[in-house]
């Protein structure tokens, strides 16, 4: 396992970190601690959650997944400090967090608090900002037509930013937290957190988090050069497009308790035309080289200059093996070129 610098930070971190945001619906505590246990093997050292997890989210199930890693830390004490650990506390719009209402510095306290107790620890080594206040190009938003910036009111998101910093500065000064980081967050949020970081003498964000796959490459290259020349480590979600570059959902296929088959809160925007062509294509490629489709996709990702470390997730052993794999993987030039063409041909699957 391969290891580097979370941007700026102090810490090394594994190139696949574990995702888990499907424990508590798909997974069960038993899968969970196996998970953990098969991701150590492999040398991973670094996991995200949120409190806003399992997804799809539900009023019910709520923070369940911290709840769970939680319980196998408070059974697995003496291996917190192995552990690279991310939450995140939740944007607006989920009506039972917080009453749906925008992310603030007493909020970032608050919530902190929550995730500390369901995680059964004193201090989290990342703590990130799930989305932003202002509507973004995040979550199928990303075609023109479907955001305007002139509807944001600039000074007004800069003072939630400001209010935001202050939260965060204080628990980086109580050690509840390590470090910050964003997720779906774009180059102005970036710039602007950094550009008042520099004013209020705050710790700057180390990582961001944000979707990116051989389906969806907006942040290529110019959000991914930006955080690598102001040393913020990029983390890409959903590198396999919530499932869709196995290609377990070709021609409309629904696997049993696949999460396709479960409720989604912004519908299944992914599935597109495009994006089942262009699967179908990597699809091929994949078995010209003898590695599996999830494997050439992962593989792709892990390469981009700018990536630091791919977050993964799973349902089963053996899909967690798999992906495992991938990064043992080096993609041949004929297998790069192959890629390649395809992203030419589609560079924006859904």
């Amino acid at each position: 396992m391969k290891f580097l610098p979370l941007g700026a930070s102090d810490i090394k971190v594994s190139e696949v970190c574990l995702g888990t945001m499907t424990w508590g619906i798909q997974n069960s505590q038993q899968d969970t601690d196996n998970q953990i246990a098969m991701a150590i093997d492999a040398g991973v050292n670094f996991l995200d959650t949120a409190e806003m997890y399992p997804v799809p989210p539900d009023e019910e199930t709520y923070a369940d997944t911290e709840r769970y890693l939680g319980n196998w830390l408070g059974r697995n004490t003496a291996r917190r400090g192995d552990l690279i650990i991310m939450t995140k506390i939740v944007g607006n719009g989920v009506s039972w967090i917080r009453n749906g209402q925008d992310i603030t510095g007493a909020s970032v306290e608050q919530a902190i608090e929550s995730s500390l107790a369901r995680l059964q620890t004193d201090y989290i080594d990342v703590y990130q900002l799930h989305w932003p206040n202002r509507i973004t190009p995040h979550f199928g938003k990303h075609w023109p037509g479907m955001t305007n910036p002139h509807d944001i009111n600039r000074e007004q998101q800069i003072a939630g930013m400001r209010d935001i910093l202050q939260g965060l500065d204080n628990a980086l000064k109580t050690g509840k937290i390590r470090h910050w980081g964003l997720s779906d967050d774009t180059p102005w949020g970036i710039h602007t957190f950094l550009k008042l970081c520099d004013e209020m003498n705050i710790a700057r964000p180390v990582s961001i988090q944000n979707e990116f796959s051989l389906l969806h490459i907006k942040d290529w290259p110019y959000l991914i050069e930006m955080c690598a020349l102001e040393d913020i480590a990029y983390l890409p979600w959903s590198p396999l497009a919530t499932g869709i570059l196995t290609g377990k959902y070709l021609h409309n296929a629904r696997p049993e308790g696949s999460r396709w088959t479960y409720p989604q809160r912004q519908g299944l925007f992914r599935d597109k035309p495009m994006a089942q062509q262009a699967t179908q294509a990597y699809v091929d490629i994949a078995q010209q080289f003898s590695i599996t489709p999830a494997q050439l996709a992962l593989a792709w990702c892990r390469q981009v200059p700018g990536v630091t470390s791919t977050i993964i997730g799973a349902t089963s052993q053996k899909q967690l093996q798999e992906n495992l794999q991938a990064f043992e993987l080096t993609l041949s030039e004929e297998a790069s070129q192959a890629i390649a063409s395809v992203l030419q041909q589609y560079p924006a699957g859904f």
